[in-house]
């Protein structure tokens, strides 16, 4: 199996090439006149899109072809000081070329929504937000030229007490969800509410491709449910109809108390044993790195394959993407 590592958002190793500056909605409410504060906005969101096109630059160099994008690209986006705010039409032009340098190299470009984002909801106002703001994602993906299928990730949301009645919830709202987002949509297993088989059933109800995150696995499962083994041929089998190859998320637990916040790195035996059994079931595999270190830890995965794959039988194709036996 061929594995594509990927990081999220921001590296460590480019410095001031932040995709997230912003301004708060205090700052703003201070400019007396508004729309000098509306293109002060568009200026952030401007200089964020020049920092993602530094970053995909560094990306290139070390043949990174997979990268998520910050759901922060532009500040203030759906807030209500904002209403009105015309900022398609000021950012278009900046987008499109980040998106010229970005998909040149068949770059795989995503999006995690922000945790506000929540389908599942019994509240219709909390749903519209999070519709709006899976629209703004898509018209994102559109000017950078990314087809929006299988593009952003969410948790299927709250328990409110009861998660059958939630998922329940999640299904009656889908009926409200518009088409396209329904497309672009990716559903991942979370660490405390909604378990791997959980997530897989409800993915298989609506078909909804599923993105496995290991270490919430690990950390939010139930004793009866079935070793992640039998589930990992369905999982697989949730992406038979998306272009994109399967996608996964990796990371290590911070500490044994803090089980699960991300540690700096990715441990190697986090991550090499699981593959091998995912390489039962699929030729490639997109994996995402989600450490605090970042692109600094998709190094430091790689540095030791170079040192201790050969015995492990895990030869590197590249700097960022390796063959597992």
């Amino acid at each position: 199996m061929d594995v594509c590592l990927g990081y999220a958002a921001m590296s460590v190793h480019v410095p001031n090439a932040s995709p997230s500056k912003t301004m708060t909605a205090r700052q703003f409410a201070g400019i007396m006149d508004r729309e000098a504060a509306l293109r002060k906005l568009e200026r952030i969101a401007q200089e964020n899109l020049r920092n993602c096109v530094r970053l995909i630059y560094h990306n290139r160099a070390y043949d990174i072809t997979f990268f998520r994008l910050s759901s922060r690209l532009i500040p203030l986006v759906g807030h209500e000081l904002t209403e009105g705010w015309e900022y398609r039409s000021h950012l278009e032009a900046a987008f499109r070329m980040f998106g010229n340098v970005a998909t040149k190299d068949g770059v795989r470009l995503d999006f995690h929504p922000d945790h506000f984002v929540v389908l599942n909801t019994p509240r219709k106002n909390v749903l519209k937000v999070s519709l709006d703001t899976l629209e703004h994602h898509i018209w994102m993906l559109k000017m950078l030229g990314v087809q929006p299928d299988h593009r952003c990730v969410l948790h299927v949301g709250g328990a409110y007490k009861d998660k059958g009645k939630a998922i329940r919830q999640f299904i009656k709202n889908w009926e409200l969800v518009p088409e396209e987002v329904k497309k672009s949509l990716l559903l991942e297993n979370d660490d405390k509410v909604f378990t791997a088989k959980e997530t897989l059933e409800l993915c298989e109800t609506l078909g909804i491709p599923m993105v496995l995150d290991i270490h919430h696995h690990r950390c939010n499962y139930e004793e009866s449910e079935e070793e992640i083994d039998a589930l990992l041929p369905r999982i697989i089998d949730t992406w038979k109809d998306s272009l994109l190859s399967v996608k996964m998320h990796i990371s290590s637990p911070r500490s044994e108390k803090d089980r699960r916040s991300h540690a700096d790195y990715v441990a190697p035996e986090d991550m090499f044993p699981f593959l091998r059994k995912v390489a039962n079931y699929t030729e490639r595999l997109d994996m995402m790195v989600e450490a605090k270190k970042k692109d600094d830890a998709l190094f430091h995965l790689m540095e030791w394959i170079n040192k201790e794959g050969e015995k492990e039988k895990i030869r590197a194709i590249n700097r960022s993407s390796f063959h597992i036996e």
